[in-house]
């Protein structure tokens, strides 16, 4: 019969799995310091801020609460260790146990009282739902048919901020710091995973990404694959268009190099509009984690994007246009755009497009268990730091689950 893990059990599988993922940092105080906050944040207690938090591991009371909330507070905010070294050896450690299925790219607001934390400005949250003083944090996602883990972190910085020498000062933004949108920071996020020792995915995102064609045309250069969604307004040429290099004319210049199509580019909402009942196929893609199986109703056809050829004058990249069409519904609700081979099949891009939702059962988990919308400190590196250690603990959570009980002696 296996044995139920004592507390002791957890503290000393929580300190050998720290002591691993840190192991690249250079001074002994910052690992020591890494395993008491990554501890703390795993240990009961409603508020994960830093200070509640000492409190309650009982470290204050060994050396004096000032100089532990300093000695931590230094390590967090100032002290100049890479977080995403925490991170790849996490990543490097756990992924490989989630059985990949895909990369998910996404934003998620932490909402913010005054204005000196890095960042913060009203700006619209999907989090909250509506414009409000916050924080927006781009991250993204190793999405497993076991479990899921952060993969990198990066804080949106407006362009207000952006052009502010005295905020920067205050919040000790990095001189090389520049405006880059939140489709921007993620592509750097995927470039720098795609470098490490985790298995590769296509990369799935919402609208907001989908709709961005430098987002979708730099991922493919870089020969990451992607199912991201797109509104119904997105214009693509449909499948039958002929594409040819137009003959020069006479005595005008150089000859043509660009191709052009036969026919006008129409929204994704009109060519879906114009299929005929047959190309609506009923198709797996979702399992629930009861076991069932949720289907419904897509349309898949070879499209070409129109933005990348009629204002970047780019040569015509063909994609899949996936459409979803629910049963009880008037017309297609869902749209999205793939880079993926024209051989992949139509059950694969159903499921990759509705596995993106997965993201928010890990931003329930970061945010509300392991306190990554608590940190209340004003630097640029703490916030980078705090998100760091959330992803170690979340990540020595998932390996804890994925791991079978080891028997106990009778």
């Amino acid at each position: 019969m296996a044995g139920v893990l004592t507390a002791a059990d957890v503290r000393e599988s929580l300190a050998a799995f720290v002591a691993d993922v840190v192991d690249r940092l250079e001074h002994r105080r910052q690992r020591e310091h890494a395993e008491t906050y990554v501890r703390g944040l795993i240990e009961d207690g409603r508020r994960k801020s830093l200070q509640p938090t000492l409190f309650r591991l009982g470290v204050c009371g060994l050396v004096g609460v000032d100089a532990a909330y300093q000695s931590v507070q230094q390590f967090l905010a100032d002290s100049p260790w890479d977080p995403e070294v925490v991170i790849r050896a996490c990543a490097e450690r756990v992924a490989p146990q989630l059985e990949v299925q895909a990369w998910v790219v996404d934003d998620t607001g932490f909402p913010k009282d005054g204005k000196r934390s890095p960042g913060v400005q009203r700006q619209y949250s999907g989090t909250l739902g509506k414009i409000g003083n916050c924080q927006i944090g781009v991250s993204v996602h190793a999405i497993g048919s076991r479990a899921s883990l952060p993969l990198g972190w990066r804080l949106y910085l407006p362009a207000s901020w952006c052009e502010d020498g005295e905020r920067r000062r205050q919040a000790k933004i990095p001189d090389d710091v520049v405006f880059q949108t939140k489709a921007q920071l993620a592509v750097d996020l995927i470039a720098a995973a795609r470098t490490w020792d985790v298995p590769g995915a296509p990369v799935l995102a919402d609208e907001a990404y989908g709709n961005d064609t430098l987002f979708r045309e730099t991922l493919d250069a870089d020969g990451a694959g992607y199912v991201v969604a797109v509104s119904a307004k997105t214009r693509v040429y449909p499948p039958a268009t002929v594409f040819a290099v137009p003959e020069r004319s006479p005595g005008r210049g150089r000859p043509p190099t660009v191709a052009v199509a036969d026919r006008s580019a129409e929204t994704v909402a009109a060519v879906c509009a114009a299929l005929p009942a047959e190309r609506w196929l009923t198709l797996p893609c979702r399992t629930t984690p009861s076991g069932d199986v949720e289907t419904s109703r897509f349309a898949l056809l070879r499209v070409w994007a129109a933005h990348t050829i009629v204002r970047h004058h780019k040569a015509p990249r063909p994609e899949w246009l996936v459409a979803e069409w629910p049963e009880h519904t008037d017309a297609p609700t869902d749209y999205w755009l793939s880079n993926l081979a024209a051989s992949t099949i139509p059950e694969q891009l159903a499921r990759l497009a509705r596995l993106r939702w997965t993201i928010e059962l890990d931003y329930r988990q970061l945010k509300g268990e392991l306190g990554l919308d608590h940190y209340e400190g004003r630097s640029w590196n703490g916030w980078h730091h705090h998100t760091a250690l959330v992803t170690c603990a979340h990540a020595f959570l998932t390996e804890q689950r994925l791991r079978p009980r080891p028997e106990r002696p009778a």
